[in-house]
Order: C-alpha cells, then sequence, then structure tokens
C-alpha cells in the first residue's frame, strides 16, 4: 500500500511538471466572505480553458483554497500551498491532485485578504473579483442600508475599474508625468502659457476622476461622486462610514493567451 501510494505521488508529480509550461490564463476568481469573523477573501485560480472553470470539482478546489487564506492567513502563493485545504491533503497536494485527475494545467495566481468591514462582489460567473474594506462603526455595519451601499461600491469598482482609493493614492511621480504630457499637448495646441497651467489642471481633474474610486461619478447618480454617495448614506444611517482601501481581480488580466492558428483554406 506504502509503495502504491509512493508511486501515485510520483505519477501526480510528473504529470503536473509536464503541464506546468502550458499556458493557463482561464480560470475562476473566487470571492468569499467569513462574517462571523470579519475576513474577506478574494482569489483567482487559473486553468488552461474556460470548460474546467465551470467544473464543480475545480470550483470546489477553489473555494476551499479561499477558506485556507481566510482561517490561515498566509502571506504569500508559496506560504498557501503548504497550508492545509482540508483534513488530509495540503493546497499543493491537492492541486496536484486536480491536474493528475482533470488533466490541465493549473496555478493559484493571487490573492488578497482584509479583515473588518467587508465587502465582496463577483461578476461574469467568476470572470471578475471585488473586495472593499470599510471603516465603520459595528453597529453602523449590521444596517441593510450600510450593506446595499458597500454593494454599490463593489459594483462600482467592477464595472468602472478605479486604479487608486482616492488622490492621495495617486503617486506623485504619476500625477507629474501627466502634468508634463497635459501642458506638451496644451503647448501643441498653441494656447499660451497661462492658459495652458489651467488646461492642465482641468484636465488632472478629469484624470483624478478616472483613476479614484472616491473621485468617480458614481454609476447610479451621475450627478454625485462615489465619496458623496458614501457621505450621504452615512447620514442617512446616523454614522460616520469610510471606504478604506480596495482590490480588483480579473481573469487572466496580464496573462498571455494561447492563439489558436486557423489553417488557410487554399484559393479554389
Amino acid at each position: 500500500m506504502e509503495k502504491a501510494i509512493e508511486l501515485l505521488r510520483e505519477k501526480g508529480l510528473a504529470a503536473q511538471a509536464k503541464k506546468s509550461g502550458r499556458i493557463a490564463a482561464e480560470g475562476i476568481v473566487y470571492t468569499y466572505v467569513d462574517e462571523a469573523k470579519k475576513v474577506g477573501v478574494v482569489i483567482e485560480v487559473n486553468a488552461e480553458t474556460d470548460f474546467v472553470a465551470k467544473n464543480e470539482s475545480f470550483q470546489s478546489f477553489v473555494a476551499s483554497c479561499a477558506k485556507a487564506v481566510a482561517e490561515q492567513n498566509p502571506a504569500t502563493v508559496e506560504e498557501l500551498m503548504a497550508c492545509k485545504a482540508d483534513d488530509q491533503f495540503t493546497v499543493e497536494e491537492a492541486l496536484r491532485e486536480k491536474i493528475l485527475t482533470i488533466g490541465e494545467n493549473m496555478k493559484i495566481r493571487r490573492f488578497a485578504r482584509y479583515e473588518g468591514e467587508v465587502v465582496t462582489y463577483s461578476h461574469g460567473g467568476g470572470r471578475i473579483g471585488v473586495m472593499v474594506k470599510f471603516d465603520a462603526p459595528a453597529d453602523i455595519a449590521a444596517k441593510d442600508g450600510f450593506k446595499a451601499m458597500a454593494k454599490d461600491v463593489a459594483m462600482q469598482v467592477a464595472a468602472a475599474n478605479p486604479t487608486y482609493l482616492d488622490k492621495a493614492g495617486v503617486p506623485a511621480d504619476e500625477i507629474a508625468k501627466e502634468k508634463e504630457i497635459l501642458t506638451q499637448q496644451a503647448i501643441n495646441e498653441g494656447k499660451p502659457a497661462n492658459i495652458a497651467e489651467k488646461m492642465v489642471m482641468g484636465r488632472i481633474n478629469k484624470y483624478y476622476k478616472e483613476v479614484c474610486l472616491l473621485e468617480q461619478p458614481f454609476i447610479k447618480d451621475g450627478d454625485i461622486t462615489v465619496s458623496k454617495y458614501i457621505e450621504n448614506c452615512a447620514k442617512e444611517l446616523g454614522g460616520e462610514i469610510k471606504a478604506v482601501s480596495f482590490v480588483r481581480f480579473e481573469k487572466g488580466e496580464g496573462l498571455e493567451k494561447e492563439r489558436i492558428i486557423l489553417p488557410m483554406k487554399s484559393p479554389v
């Protein structure tokens, strides 16, 4: 029996090594919240095909990875691989078993974990996963109005894809570079220096509205910003609410996808 187990393990390692070079840019972004412990997780696990992403066994594995992140708090993917996926296997062993049984290369790409008042949102069957953390008193966070507001903000992140939370989060060198580009554009348009400066400031404010979550027009009411929407909800609920941070994962973003080249038909 021990020899059989050893052979199966060796077979699994060989299968994993053989498939490891194959492109895995499909898969799923999964979100998980432990309401009792106030811990949220968003994780991306990749496979080679969208078909496998819909496989119940694959989805169950991803869910176990998310729970391992929530409960065991690994700092990196490497640490996650050593975590317990269940009573029998580590995450690494469970991943190897899935590669062997399903027959595709799979990789745990990344994850994020927040503690506190968190909300998650999944869009497109796991194509996009969002997690937002708020600072709010427990009595306010327990209200339905807070939960509805938090979900709206998470949906905003999914739809508008902001890069930063607020103006303070934008790196100074990035703003300097943007000003340089915009100033040159204004000069190329033949604007005087004083007019160019005003144009640049106006365009920088527009840039903030594009990249900063709290500066963006709220998707359900374009007359107010996301910041104002949160402020209005806080007043209605009788307390203070602050968006602290967010994370947005989109399946396969930045990964090279395998291109299928169809044979050309010979001319008739």
